[in-house]
């Protein structure tokens, strides 16, 4: 069974950074393009950013290119969302997920519908 568990949500100002990870367990890491989501409350969750299995694509939504990078490290099973210049808007739940590279179907990084598996969240509280 797949288990996908993130960490390194908490409190922080606006301005600050924080980051993210997830780890995967379960088949060989690197068959899993990898995204994260949040949801804010009262809202739907949303795409946040994405990396292929391999690494060489990543995507991100608008509203934090610039801000935020996905990276990974197969050898460590590990998936990092490094935030910078946070905001209260970025405050929300941020959920891993994975997708199996064998899953038939295009990979749409953006959708959840996408991906197989996904964590429990951790929680990004940004004050002003």
């Amino acid at each position: 069974q797949v288990q996908v568990v993130e960490s390194g949500g908490g409190l922080v100002q606006a301005g600050d950074s924080l980051r993210l990870s997830c780890s995967v367990a379960g088949r060989t890491y690197s068959s899993y393009h990898m995204g994260w989501f949040r949801q804010a409350p009262g809202k739907e969750r949303e795409f946040v950013a994405a990396i292929t299995w391999n690494g060489d694509s990543t995507y991100f939504a608008d509203s934090v290119k610039g801000r935020f990078t996905i990276s990974r490290e197969n050898l460590r099973r590990a998936l990092y969302l490094q935030m910078n210049s946070l905001n209260p808007e970025d405050t929300a739940v941020y959920y891993c997920a994975a997708r199996d590279i064998i899953k038939s179907g295009s990979y749409l990084p953006n959708l959840q519908r996408s991906y197989d598996y996904w964590g429990q969240g951790t929680q990004v509280t940004v004050s002003s």
